[in-house]
């Protein structure tokens, strides 16, 4: 059962969404990032939007995407992501496991998120964008 399993605390993992200028215009991604000296093993990724726009409810697809191993200290594009639906709330549910030890955590980007004061240089990944930790 769910309650059985340790779950314990996400460090050195985060989530980007961050633009690249190419040859057909500006292209929005969501990556992630290990931070970790170990590389992270079975990692499932499980993103959807959801809010309202103009007083009406919207939802996205839920979209699921795995790894089988994500580098030490490296990063991975997960997915692209269109820019209209930055005015949702955009959650992105990461798992691993790290040897024999499952971690898991919840990343979720407001609405407000993208808001242009909010977009910064990613050292991690060389692109400007939203870093969540």
């Amino acid at each position: 059962m769910k309650k059985d399993i340790d779950f314990s605390p996400v460090t050195g993992v985060k989530l980007a969404i961050a633009k690249e200028e190419t040859a057909s215009g500006t292209e929005w991604a969501v990556y992630i990032i290990n931070l970790n000296l170990i590389e992270l093993k079975n990692v499932m990724i499980t993103s959807k939007g959801y809010g309202e726009i103009n007083g009406e409810v919207k939802k996205t697809s839920t979209l699921r995407h795995m790894l089988e191993e994500l580098g030490e200290q490296s990063v991975a594009k997960v997915e692209p992501i269109d820019p209209a639906v930055f005015v949702l709330n955009n959650e992105f549910w990461v798992s691993y496991y790290i040897m024999d030890q499952i971690f898991d955590k919840k990343f979720i980007f407001t609405s407000g998120s993208f808001d242009p004061g909010f977009i910064k240089m990613i050292p991690e990944i060389g692109l400007e964008g939203v870093l969540h930790a």
